[in-house]
């Protein structure tokens, strides 16, 4: 058995029946709740109403999902996947301190959070990039708003 399998859910493990009922459920927010088999009934709070809705919205596309503790350790190999970048690159950003690691014998770890906090500041940092390089385009005169895109 694949170790995420537990974390895993695949579109397929729903009835077509069960997902459209779901999928009707999560379309307005605030009416939805858990209910026991003795009747007791407890609203779902806003914020995990959202990550419901949105891990319903995945299913019905037909996406499968995977749920990762924030405190999951990656082996590098699996955290360069997860980046899109090689593993040899992900060594070199553990080594340089962008992103903190600790060590299980002589084998790299690395922390779920702290793959997302670096992808959020990466994210962050080309933003800005493309941002003052459109700014500086622009002031330069370059960017023509009327450009059709076609030869002429």
């Amino acid at each position: 058995m694949n170790a995420m399998s537990h974390t895993r859910l695949d579109p397929s493990q729903l009835a077509p029946e069960e997902l459209d009922a779901l999928t009707t459920a999560f379309a307005q927010p605030g009416h939805v709740a858990l209910v026991d088999d003795a009747g007791n009934r407890i609203d779902i709070p806003a914020p995990l109403f959202k990550h419901l809705a949105r891990l319903v919205r995945l299913l019905a596309e037909k996406r499968a999902a995977v749920l990762i503790p924030e405190d999951e350790t990656f082996t590098t190999q699996a955290a360069a996947n997860y980046l899109g970048v090689s593993r040899q690159h992900l060594v070199d950003l553990l080594e340089s301190d962008r992103i903190p690691f600790h060590r299980v014998g002589t084998h790299r770890r690395v922390y779920f959070r702290d793959l997302l906090t670096y992808e959020k500041q990466r994210d962050t940092e080309r933003r800005k990039a493309l941002d003052t390089l459109m700014n500086d385009v622009d002031a330069a005169g370059l960017y023509d708003a009327s450009y059709t895109g076609e030869d002429g």
